[in-house]
């Protein structure tokens, strides 16, 4: 038999852009995964070459759900971020189409029998042919939304009865989900099957504004055609009670029906008294039930939704929650998981969703097409603002099918499918007509259905801003520029001609080591009127797990892989893999590994950054000395938080006393918090510089986090740190080298000028890598120039030639009381000589000292134009924990402001302590820079048994430069002498 027998054989539509499905049935919001019969696990499958193949005698095994890509079938996922992975142009898709067949038996219990029967495949990449017994039922075309075709003719109840499942991976479809992800093939969302009566709920439409005037209007078709006499709906609302009818309009519909057999519609209203509304801080939901009766009273059909009392709406240039001015502080998120690709459980989209609420994030752009439903049952109950995407993306092609009307039935269909699906959810908050397709009729013909679908939420979509935000006549409610920088958001909210509310679709581009100034952006839009948040690119790092020994070498881990890695390494024989590692052609490599957590959802250090700047509080010093402090939320006060005061002293170490929060302060207040008395009282006179921070943590569970879950800890400094003394020569001068380069018994290579640093994915994309190669700061020689004895003390000049003149450096070594030793340093960087990575000293230590004790910010990663996350204190983790493994290896590990440190060893307990003169950028790893900017995976990076340890008095910011603005001026070195001076210790 064809693998496409009539009618498709003929359609071909995979080609077919006019053809956007067959005998798919409508998309509704009544939810039918209760009851129904399970098709996920184990199915038959065949990959064959194209859609028109034959396919063969011989199967092997496949799990549904499941991309083909990710089970070792001999496809590969190919990872493009823009450019289509095939040269020919819209609506052609590329000859060589890899098809998979999927089938399997399933019975039909035999209690169903003469009811309406419907098959339901959640997604499939990208075409969709369905057959029961060899008989074709339909077709779908749409990659992330589900599929549903009436088999009800097809199957026998009480027998056992074939289904394959067809799907094509590339179509005309294609062209227009051309997202900056990876390219899959296969089923990738469960597959059901349920049953209902002939006279059954077709859509149930909820409308909940925040005054509680609920109203349900129900649609009810029947399978048979026309509608039987004396059917009713009713409804019931948990803690109000049963819906009253809306007579007028009943009488409406008994006057249509009159005219027409097939009308079939209800509408019931409650006005409910004291509603609790729904916002992502109090997402307060009520469990609604509408119920289908037949003539004699019994139900025919229920269908369970939970509701939330909340309104939308745009007043002026402010995007407003019940009445509110929120800020959006969000995180674009694709569907991923390393061993699974695009299928992911419902078990593992909470763990995304309680990870995104737990650093401070309240809103989730669903980029770049609608979610699995099970997500947005979770948004609905975790409490996360959602801006739903619809599946159009068509970057490679963008211009001509924005207005290409061949396109036109897809794009429409694509926004109703969405609306008609996710309308009665509370935490759809915007509609988005897509990503990165230009602009042109076919958005404004969706956009148009939407609008007059649905008036009760905006809609946004960043293309049609393309010719200037002020404009008003566009198919955008809301300005949502993508990497637009800081200097162009501020300038357009005061510039006078704002009309809408901006809020960044994309922004601080997460790849490698970045998110640089986010604390300079949430600054300026905190205190700009007309600037209200943004999404963040994006939550996950998109590396797959791959295999590096064995048989297998070279191909996705898949389900073998489980227990593989931990705390975002890949574990040996293992690594992950970006684009190119599979040997797809073309491919964007490590681009697709630009989010905020690594592939197995461990937190990278930007995580803590947003934490801290979401914060549900914020600490202020009031100038008679005084602590105030602000609740900071839109709708809860804090009573669901407790704390506890932490005081660090550089000298003293760390004491901790209880702290009371006003529990009853209403969002958006103020008021004096009291200072522990058994602490800031009894300061010690020596202890050097203190700060005191409030740890805040949960005071019960929270439905995304349990009880004591750290919230944020913010700080105010009590004490500045003192000037050190002036030093006192002892003992005799340090010993030198015939380079002039010092001699010391815990250093194994000496302390020398650095100005480079391992490029960042933000320096390489960005530019900076490449002026540093040419300025050849990578690969600077030092020039003795000349060795001075004064007394005790040594002077060491020595020159290091650059591309743009010569970097002068000098080093005065004093000896100290007890071997210790003072380094001060100069370096001046001629004028020709801009935005270095860093100027400082790196050296090497003796092996051995594996563990770190520092007093600074931590204990992640800070750098200086992200460091608002990291709490100064005092910090303790072994050196090999200090390295951030970034996909990519490049420049990571650094800690910002950091005052003293000691290297340990764990057996021996000695080692040194370095003491800097002011706080200072510090770096120690096991690993050269060299070493990072050569490894293109961890798996190629061999640890030295050393300590590579970097002091710098400037290090460059990290920027967004990868896909947005890079670091901020004040964050960049420029030409001039710096001085920075440090003392070394034994231990």
């Amino acid at each position: 038999m064809s693998v496409h027998p009539s009618p498709w054989g003929e359609l071909r539509p995979w080609e077919s852009p006019e053809l956007t499905s067959w005998r798919r049935l409508p998309m509704h919001a009544v939810d039918r995964r209760p009851g129904s019969l399970s098709l996920d696990g184990p199915w038959r499958f065949q990959l064959l070459p194209g859609p028109e193949a034959p396919p063969g005698d011989t199967w092997t095994r496949l799990e549904v759900p499941g991309p083909w890509t990710t089970q070792d079938t001999g496809d590969i996922p190919r990872y493009t971020n823009w450019r289509m992975p095939w040269p020919e142009y819209p609506p052609h898709p590329p000859a060589d189409n890899p098809t998979g067949v999927h089938e399997r038996e399933f019975h039909i219990p035999a209690a169903w029998a003469g009811r309406r029967i419907v098959l339901q495949v959640g997604a499939a990449e990208s075409v969709l042919l369905a057959e029961v017994g060899g008989r074709p039922v339909g077709i779908g075309k749409d990659s992330h939304l589900a599929s549903e075709f009436d088999i009800s003719h097809a199957v026998r109840p009480g027998a056992a009865d074939t289904l394959r499942l067809t799907v094509v991976k590339w179509s005309d479809a294609s062209h227009i989900e051309d997202q900056d992800q990876w390219w899959h093939g296969g089923i990738t969302r469960p597959v059901l099957v349920y049953a209902t009566d002939p006279l059954h709920l077709a859509d149930v439409r909820v409308t909940a504004p925040a005054d509680g005037r609920l109203r349900v209007d129900v649609q009810v078709r029947s399978a048979d055609g026309a509608l039987p006499a004396g059917w009713r709906v009713s409804a019931h609302l948990d803690g109000f009670g049963e819906l009253a009818v809306d007579e007028e309009y009943a009488a409406w519909c008994a006057e249509e029906a009159r005219v027409s057999d097939f009308l079939g519609e209800a509408r019931l209203r409650a006005a409910v008294p004291g509603v609790r509304t729904w916002s992502a801080e109090t997402p307060e939901l009520y469990g609604l039930r509408v119920r289908l009766h037949r003539p004699d009273g019994s139900t025919a059909d229920t269908s369970h939704h939970r509701v939330g009392f909340r309104t939308v709406a745009i007043v002026g240039r402010d995007l407003l929650v019940n009445g509110e001015r929120v800020f959006i502080r969000g995180v674009n998120r694709h569907d991923f998981h390393p061993l699974t690709g695009r299928t992911v459980t419902p078990a593992e989209m909470r763990a995304d969703l309680e990870t995104i609420k737990r650093y401070g994030f309240n809103a989730v752009r669903t980029s770049h097409y609608p979610n699995d439903p099970a997500l947005l049952d979770l948004a609905d109950e975790l409490g996360l603002y959602l801006v739903d995407e619809a599946d159009i993306e068509s970057h490679d092609h963008a211009h001509e099918i924005a207005d290409d009307p061949r396109y036109l039935a897809a794009f429409t269909d694509r926004v109703a499918r969405m609306v008609l699906r996710d309308k009665n959810h509370p935490s759809v908050i915007i509609w988005s007509l897509g990503n990165e397709s230009d602009y042109g009729a076919n958005h404004d013909a969706a956009a148009e259905w939407l609008r007059r679908y649905d008036p009760t939420r905006p809609l946004q979509y960043e293309g049609a801003a393309k010719t200037g935000w002020a404009r008003a006549d566009v198919a955008s409610d809301i300005v949502c520029p993508m990497y637009a920088s800081l200097d162009e958001i501020t300038a357009h909210a005061t510039s006078g001609e704002q009309i809408k509310p901006l809020i960044l679709c994309e922004y601080s581009h997460a790849m490698g080591n970045s998110n640089g100034t986010l604390a300079d952006h949430w600054a300026a839009i905190e205190a700009t009127p007309g600037l209200q948040g943004g999404f963040i690119w994006e939550f996950w790092d998109h590396g797959l797990l791959q295999r590096t020994t064995g048989r297998t070498a070279g191909r996705p881990a898949g389900r073998g892989g489980e227990g593989a890695y931990a705390h975002g390494v890949a574990a040996e024989g293992y690594r992950w893999a970006y684009g190119g590692d599979f040997g797809d052609t073309p491919n964007d490599g490590a681009f697709c590994a630009d989010g905020l957590v690594f592939p197995d959802r461990t937190p990278k250090p930007a995580l803590y950054e947003h934490r801290e700047l979401a914060a549900p509080l914020r600490l202020s010093r009031e100038p008679d000395g005084s602590v105030r402090l602000t609740n900071a939320q839109h709708f809860r006060d804090l009573s669901w938080l407790t704390a506890e005061w932490l005081l660090s002293l550089e000298d003293a170490g760390t004491r901790t006393a209880p702290a009371t929060l006003p529990s009853a302060l209403p969002p958006g207040a103020s008021a004096r918090l009291a200072l522990p008395p058994e602490l800031v009282d009894r300061l010690p006179a020596d202890g050097g510089e203190a700060w005191l921070t409030l740890r805040v943590t949960t005071r019960g569970d929270e439905p995304w986090a349990p009880r004591g879950t750290e919230v944020c800890t913010p700080q105010i400094r009590l004490r500045e740190r003192p000037a050190p003394p002036p030093p006192t020569a002892s003992g005799p001068a340090v010993s030198l080298d015939a380079a002039g380069l010092l001699r010391h018994p815990l250093l194994t290579s000496p302390p020398v000028l650095s100005l480079w640093r391992a490029p960042t994915d933000n320096d390489l994309l960005g530019g900076a890598a490449d002026h540093w190669h040419t300025l050849g700061l990578d690969r600077l020689e030092r020039k003795p120039r000349s060795v001075d004895r004064d007394g005790a003390r040594t002077l060491v000049r020595s020159a290091y030639p650059a591309a743009a003149g010569t970097v002068e450096h000098l080093q005065v070594f004093t000896p100290l009381p007890d071997g210790d030793l003072l380094v001060e340093e100069t370096a001046t960087l001629p004028e020709g000589l801009t935005d270095a990575a860093r100027v400082g000293t790196v050296f090497e230590t003796v092996c051995g000292l594996d563990h770190m004790e520092w007093y600074g910010q931590g204990p992640w990663e800070t750098y200086p134009d992200r460091c608002a996350g990291g709490p100064v204190g005092h910090h303790s983790v072994r050196v090999d924990r200090l390295f951030t493994p970034y996909l990519r290896p490049q420049e990571s590990g650094g800690r910002h402001g950091v005052r003293s440190f000691s290297l340990l060893s764990a057996d021996a307990g000695g080692g040194l302590t370095v003491r800097l003169d002011a706080p200072r950028q510090v770096s120690v790893t096991h690993h050269r820079a060299a070493d990072l900017a050569a490894a293109t995976h961890h798996d190629e990076l061999v640890p030295r048994p050393r300590c590579v340890v970097h002091l710098d008095a400037a290090h460059r910011g990290l920027g967004t430069a990868s896909c947005g603005p890079d670091t901020l001026p004040r964050y960049r070195l420029g030409a001039g002498t710096y001085r920075w001076s440090w003392s070394l210790h034994r231990r």
